[in-house]
């Protein structure tokens, strides 16, 4: 079940800034996405032959379902950054933009006249989003990086998986999206800055950094031990039990009753109360040395369920439990619903479109979807006109010259929108 999401004004706690998103495919969109979602004037300069993230994921009627999400609230425009004339107009865009969001390989910027310092000269407030595979310094900074690649050299790819196979994914773009969100929380440190010095900055957010950041618990355990961290399949070691669990219909559910509170609690769920004063799992300190003896007499107990009786059973008991999910469920999911976490959005061709709310939910200000993503350049001429000042037969010259593209469908819609309401 899927929320209506109608389209709202533009307030949300970003309304009123300016945001120039010069990314592509995951991260860098990603990030604009942030803010746009939260009220602020996003503007995203694609190629004319569109962002790769438009090839990727699944399509319907021809279009990029991915797209239709992450490029969602954003106006649209077409520039080849490579030609002079378009590198003009990203300056004449820039200058009046409180944000820039950029993760093209380190110096690509500077070879266009667009480093921070060329643009900061003429807008010494902007603040600069640099998103990277291995950041703006270092040994590695011109090696291309893409989220894979950089969750590789991490070391979070190494501990992903079951440890008697080689190392596995996330069927998602888990790194470029954990450093996108790294990136916006950045830039509003900076934005905070900006409000007592009037000076913008620099944030660099580096792939590899962000995927590092969540080996936290491994980093100390190597420096005093010399502990490399392996993979656990679906055990968070040190910490039992929290593991998943096969059920009597073929399924699995994963527990999670680390505590000793929860431990009791699940002991008596299962019928083994006693459990709790065993020596081997009266603290959570023995329940860790000795979690293949109590993964056993689990999952001994949820085979003797269903997946759905084992999960009721422990919901009951105020056990954390849960089936893995897939997309199928969530859609049915009644907590989902009353949540409004499914958003049906308005789509120019779709009609509309169903894609992932906004997160977090703010009480007073709270961010909105108001459009999904646009065409490539559906919005380049009325971009070009309001914030580059050019005049009808400049945006005609530079079009010819294919330093700009506009989508034609989007011109011919404004048209009959327009006769429509004269």
């Amino acid at each position: 079940m899927t929320a209506q999401q109608t389209t709202p004004p533009n307030r949300g706690p970003l309304a009123g800034y300016r945001v120039l998103e010069l990314g592509s495919t995951v991260a860098g969109p990603f990030c604009g996405r942030l803010f746009a979602d939260f009220g602020a004037e996003v503007i995203k300069v694609e190629a004319a032959d569109g962002d790769p993230v438009r090839s990727m994921g699944k399509r319907y009627r021809n279009k990029s379902l991915w797209a239709a999400s992450i490029f969602r609230n954003k106006s649209l425009i077409s520039i080849d950054l490579r030609k002079p004339q378009g590198q003009d107009l990203v300056r004449k865009i820039a200058a009046k933009c409180d944000f820039l969001i950029e993760n093209f390989r380190p110096g690509s910027l500077e070879t266009w006249g667009l480093g921070y310092d060329d643009l900061a000269r003429m807008n010494p407030g902007l603040i600069m989003i640099r998103i990277s595979g291995y950041g703006q310094t270092g040994p590695y900074r011109e090696r291309p990086g893409y989220g894979v690649i950089c969750e590789a050299v991490s070391g979070l790819r190494h501990i992903t998986g079951d440890p008697d196979r080689p190392p596995g994914r996330i069927a998602t773009s888990t790194t470029d999206y954990i450093t996108g969100l790294y990136a916006a929380f950045g830039a509003m440190l900076a934005l905070e800055a900006r409000h007592k010095t009037g000076q913008g900055q620099v944030i660099d957010a580096a792939l590899y950094e962000g995927a590092f950041s969540f080996m936290e618990p491994h980093v100390p355990a190597y420096e005093k031990l010399g502990t490399v961290a392996m993979r656990a399949g679906s055990r968070l070691p040190g910490n039992a039990p929290n593991n998943l669990y096969p059920t009597g219909d073929s399924q699995y559910i994963h527990i999670t009753a680390a505590s000793d509170a929860v431990f009791k609690r699940i002991a008596t769920a299962i019928g083994e109360p006693a459990l709790a004063g065993d020596a081997r799992f009266e603290t959570a300190l023995s329940r860790a040395e000795n979690e293949d003896a109590i993964d056993g007499i689990i999952a001994r107990w949820t085979l003797r369920h269903t997946c759905a009786e084992a999960e009721q059973k422990l919901h009951a008991a105020e056990v954390p439990a849960a089936r893995i999910y897939t997309v199928a469920d969530i859609f049915n999911d009644p907590h989902y619903a009353a949540r409004g976490m499914l958003a049906k959005v308005p789509d120019d061709e779709l009609g509309t479109v169903t894609v992932a709310n906004v997160v977090p939910k703010l009480s007073a200000t709270p961010g909105a979807i108001r459009h999904s993503g646009h065409r490539v350049g559906q919005d380049t001429r009325r971009v070009l006109t309001e914030l580059a000042g050019l005049s009808a037969a400049e945006i005609a010259r530079l079009e010819t010259q294919r330093v700009i593209a506009c989508d034609k469908s989007g011109d011919a819609a404004r048209s009959v929108e327009a006769s429509e309401a004269s």
